[in-house]
């Protein structure tokens, strides 16, 4: 139907360009020094943006404080073996994650070691201050053989690993993660998961309803005193455990059958 209306827009903007950085180390293998497995994390958040009952000020306490702070305490980690790795570790902080996964993408197409020598990644973010859970939630369940390798290292500490409930929200292809599976790296992504050992299930559940809803991407994701760190420590040994164990492998993990980032993979065969 027409109106009979017209209308008439302007559009100011401004467009501003700035240069970020991802941040590297590297612990060199013993003997396969060439081939890498990957720790991956990304440093950067919002900074200010548009203020929330008065507060302005955007702190990534979760998201991702906790996954780069979880990063150095596994290089800590690592240097502290008495048996070094085999393989190179190289520990990854990635920027530009909330605009877009652009650092870890960078990386991905800039890689500092052959892709067909990256063994895999291991990816952190937002390590969730609830306590310890009897549950693993892995990001894109069924992907790679990484799901085997957190599964038996969740069973050392006495937990089981689940696939996301819901995974209508495609989280497996949000994170920085993504971008080594689009290059063929397989890539594990794991999440708190929500049986409290001490609450139970429903508590969980409604920890992780009030972040998303109350705290993510917002102003109040904001470092507490009241936080119980003993999940993040659990979480961060598994992710450890997990890689230490890739390190001193002679073989690499593989790409499940359907997935789709299988091909990409075997082509560094050829």
């Amino acid at each position: 139907m027409n109106l009979g209306l017209t209308a008439s827009l302007s559009l100011h903007n401004a467009i501003k360009k700035s240069i970020s950085n991802n941040v590297a180390a590297l612990l060199p293998g013993t003997t396969k020094a060439d081939e890498v497995i990957i720790y991956s994390a990304h440093w950067d958040h919002f900074g200010k943006g548009e203020a929330i009952k008065g507060d302005s000020i955007y702190n990534g306490a979760a998201d991702n404080a906790s996954g780069t702070a979880a990063v150095l305490a596994i290089a800590e980690a690592f240097t502290n073996l008495k048996k070094k790795p085999a393989r190179s570790i190289l520990f990854l902080s990635v920027t530009g994650e909330e605009q877009g996964l652009l650092g870890s993408e960078y990386y991905a197409t800039h890689p500092i070691f052959p892709l067909g020598k990256t063994v895999a990644d291991i990816n952190l973010d937002v390590l969730q201050p609830f306590g310890k859970m009897k549950d693993v939630i892995v990001m894109g369940y069924g992907q790679s053989e990484l799901d085997d390798y957190a599964k038996e290292a969740a069973a050392q500490q006495g937990r089981i690993v689940r696939g996301e409930p819901d995974a209508s929200g495609g989280w497996y292809f949000r994170s920085d993660h993504f971008n080594f599976a689009k290059v063929g790296i397989p890539a594990l992504y794991i999440e708190n998961g929500t049986q409290s050992l001490e609450d139970g299930e429903e508590w969980g559940n409604a920890k992780k309803e009030d972040y998303n809803k109350n705290r993510y991407h917002s102003p109040f994701d904001e470092y507490s005193p009241h936080w119980d760190m003993s999940g993040i420590v659990e979480d961060a040994t598994l992710l450890f455990n997990i890689g230490n164990r890739l390190s001193n492998e002679t073989t690499f993990p593989k790409w499940k059958k359907g997935s789709e980032f299988k091909a990409i993979r075997e082509k560094y065969k050829k």
